[in-house]
């Protein structure tokens, strides 16, 4: 895995613990084939899933949601002691 190219998806992202988790779940579906599991990119020579994944988020290819909201919905709802 490049540095470089974790640098660059972190910026995109901008929580490690995000990132981790998109990476996870998009090496699970590249390595599990399916219509989910074929590259967003053209060029993939000599890449492993981790940096096909890496490199689809860079150039946009991936969406996610921050969940930072919901889990504040969530934090509210329990009753406080």
């Amino acid at each position: 895995m490049n540095s470089d190219i974790v640098k660059q998806a972190l910026a995109k992202v901008g929580n490690a613990n995000t990132l981790v988790n998109i990476v996870s779940r998009r090496v699970r579906q590249l390595n599990n084939g399916g219509p989910q599991g074929r590259p967003l990119l053209l060029e993939v020579a000599g890449l492993g899933a981790a940096d096909i994944a890496l490199l689809e988020i860079i150039e946009g290819k991936l969406s996610w949601e921050s969940g930072e909201a919901e889990t504040e919905a969530v934090q509210e709802d329990i009753p406080q002691r």
